[in-house]
């Protein structure tokens, strides 16, 4: 393609990930033209990588560059398939948790959850434990009451490699026109920044070209579409979006920390709670009752078990998870994970003692963002600079938690709960090394129908410019406990909806 060429379709996508293929394929064979840009090609490149390589303060982070992959299918290319929806009070206005509360509900999102299970492989839309119970009787409960303590239900994609699975549907559709090593490095608005007039794409062999639709919809990631707002300001000094300060503020990751041990009485397998990477289709996790989460003002989490043995196994797997090539390190962490849990002969042996592992939502916080640095990428356009910052919040609702579980531990005769020791002092506000998160970007554009609250609206278009929307979990209000891949896919499914309701009219 000749430098300087004008691209022209109905629809520009920014973004071949979980988010922008599955907004693609939602057009597919339709009278519209797609215009999907991917900023790699098929295959890792370590050049186009480091494109997402940038800085962190604050709680400590993984590398910037390791926590997406940059070619086509995102990171779908390392995900692990859990998938769990949000909770009813994960939209809700919670009055203990300052900033919270979506302009939409649970029952708002529950056909386009339906949706989405089918793009990723996932089975029925069935997320209650006396569903599963049916299939097999012999997933039993921990706890025989459930008003303090429930139990939330995860299924497991396979997990979907989207560049894999859906590469030749996107390349063989007729009005779905793929661009690879598209990076947008820019965003160019009429003269009052109302519309979106097109985005300017470059490639490292030094070529340049305009791409123009009618709408235009960021599919990148929570820091890359935030990045890319900030750094796109010909017209809005701030960045696109960005009037009342809030683009890359609200970064939110899920806590994930062991915090406790389980020691039975008696041995127990726990089926329901097992898990056995490439073979378990569900399992349950711990859930506090929301009733229980607003009584004592805390945020919502849930409590993963596996055998104590089995967790000393996976510790060595888990560091070099974190240090490896982002290309390698999941297929490598989860190879060694299934090694170990058949080792352990985890979905039949009985085991008396038990690591409690958590992932709880972190509290909406204006304060972790992401920012532009000074340094530039190869391409031109400043790097992505994460502040990530937990407050004692998190902590407390982590404690109360675990005291709720041994409460119930004991109540119930079969047990004790042990917490670890950095859970134990009350006044100590600080976290272990071993501190880490989900690898679960979201916030950071997030949904409010207030301009001043959030940066786009229900339906997910940027406040104050008419065509350009935002797909993913950066459009998050609030984090909830559940993996966001399930809920941004059903979220990117209604958003595709609502564009072609505009487009009709």
């Amino acid at each position: 393609m000749e430098n300087e060429t004008l691209i022209e379709g109905d629809i520009c996508i920014v973004g071949a990930g979980a988010a922008g293929i599955s907004m693609a394929l939602e057009w597919s064979k339709s009278p519209h033209k797609v215009i999907l840009l991917e900023g790699g090609g098929f295959e890792y490149d370590p050049k186009i990588q480091d494109l997402y390589a940038g800085k962190t303060t604050g709680q400590a982070y993984f590398p910037l560059m390791s926590s997406r992959l940059h070619y086509f299918g995102g990171t779908t290319g390392h995900w692990a398939g859990f998938c769990s929806t949000l909770d009813p009070i994960d939209f809700a206005k919670r009055k203990w948790v300052e900033h919270s509360g979506w302009p939409i509900i649970k029952t708002d999102l529950d056909p386009y959850y339906e949706r989405a299970q089918k793009k990723i492989e996932l089975g029925p839309y069935e997320y209650d434990m006396a569903f599963w119970q049916k299939k097999d009787p012999s997933l039993e409960p921990l706890f025989k009451r459930d008003s303090v303590v429930w139990n939330k239900m995860w299924q497991f994609s396979p997990p979907t490699r989207f560049g894999v699975k859906y590469r030749t549907d996107i390349i063989k559709s007729k009005n779905i026109h793929l661009y690879t090593y598209a990076n947008v490095v820019n965003i160019l608005t009429n003269e009052n920044g109302s519309s979106i007039r097109e985005v300017i794409i470059k490639n490292f062999e030094g070529k340049q070209h305009r791409v123009r639709a009618k709408n235009f919809i960021l599919a990148c990631c929570s820091i890359q579409n935030a990045r890319l707002l900030l750094a796109s300001g010909q017209h809005a000094p701030k960045g696109l979006g960005n009037d009342n300060d809030l683009v890359g503020r609200f970064f939110m990751e899920h806590l994930e920390i062991k915090s406790a041990e389980l020691w039975l009485l008696k041995p127990d397998p726990l089926k329901l709670y097992a898990f056995d990477f490439g073979v378990t289709k569900a399992r349950a996790e711990l859930a506090i009752r929301s009733q229980k989460q607003e009584e004592f003002s805390i945020l919502n989490g849930t409590v993963s078990l596996r055998p104590l043995d089995l967790a000393k196994k996976l510790k060595p797997a888990i560091e070099r998870w974190n240090q490896e090539d982002p290309r390698k390190s999941g297929e490598r962490f989860f190879g060694n994970y299934g090694k170990a849990s058949q080792e352990a002969s985890l979905s039949n042996s009985a085991s008396r003692s038990y690591e409690l592992f958590t992932r709880i939502e972190q509290a909406p916080n204006p304060s972790s963002r992401v920012t532009l640095d000074s340094e530039k990428d190869g391409l031109g356009v400043p790097r992505a600079s994460l502040h990530w910052e937990l407050t004692s919040f998190e902590k407390r609702s982590l404690r109360k938690m675990y005291e709720m579980i041994g409460q119930e531990a004991g109540v119930a005769g079969i047990g004790r709960v042990k917490m670890m020791d950095y859970l134990l002092d009350k006044t100590d506000n600080s976290w272990p090394s071993f501190t880490g998160g989900g690898w679960h970007h979201m916030g950071t554009t997030r949904m409010s129908d207030d301009p001043k609250q959030g940066v786009v609206d229900a339906n997910c278009k940027v406040h104050g410019i008419t065509n350009l929307f935002i797909a993913g979990s950066s459009c998050f209000t609030t984090a909830g406990a559940a993996n966001p891949t399930l809920t941004l896919i059903a979220l990117t499914i209604r958003l595709s909806d609502h564009v072609k309701t505009l487009m009709r009219t």
